[in-house]
């Protein structure tokens, strides 16, 4: 039986998923600053003309990847609240999880970081092919993942509602200490690896945040 040809946007999917998991290896292989595009669709078996038909930039693609990782601690937060557990507790368990992939994927924590304040994009990067050839850096930009200003900050305001995290403090500036506590492990000179780093200066944060 001879094989089916995938239609139009079935090859669309699958040559984007390529893109982006060849891209995920050069950029674990060399760094995102060395990876370049033609390696990466070198690494994908596809022609380099071929990258701007999925993705503006290679800034978009990992705007992808950290989308990903993003999407896969919503989705287990999601699922802790479902099954009840208290906001106090999900912060915790999202927050050693976004650690976790962000230790394991140090090529998208420098993104992670500058995207921390950012605003609502307009669409999804992994989603969308680009426009034109030619699309600037400015357009790649705006299309950031929405999920990094306001990851937690929901859950700190149903832990404030529910009376186990202070109310005396907003809960935006929560948050802000909260991501600046992931920069301050990604660029501390105290010689303690990034997890850990960051475990210890949230057990201090987590004592502070706590109802009194």
């Amino acid at each position: 039986m001879a094989e089916r040809r995938l239609t139009r946007e079935e090859k669309k999917v699958l040559y984007r998923k390529l893109i982006v998991e060849a891209a995920k290896k050069e950029f674990v292989r060399k760094g995102y600053k060395e990876a370049s595009i033609a390696a990466i669709m070198d690494e994908a078996k596809l022609g380099v003309g071929t990258f701007y038909n999925y993705f503006a930039s290679k800034e978009e693609i990992l705007m992808c990847l950290l989308a990903q990782l993003l999407r896969e601690v919503t989705d287990d937060l999601a699922r802790r609240k479902k099954a009840g557990e208290p906001a106090g507790k999900r912060l915790k368990a999202g927050c050693h999880r976004m650690t976790q992939l962000l230790d394991e994927n140090q090529y998208v924590l420098a993104l992670f970081l500058s995207v921390g304040r950012g605003d609502k994009p307009e669409g999804h990067p992994c989603g969308k092919t680009a426009a034109h050839p030619q699309a600037t850096e400015a357009n790649a930009k705006a299309s950031r993942a929405p999920q990094v200003k306001d990851l937690f900050l929901k859950i700190i305001e149903e832990g404030q509602a529910e009376g186990s995290i202070r109310r005396d403090i907003a809960a935006p500036m929560i948050a802000e200490m909260l991501h600046a506590t992931y920069q301050s492990a990604a660029f501390s000179h105290a010689g303690v690896p990034f997890r850990e780093n960051f475990e210890q200066k949230f057990q201090l944060l987590i004592e502070g945040m706590k109802s009194r």
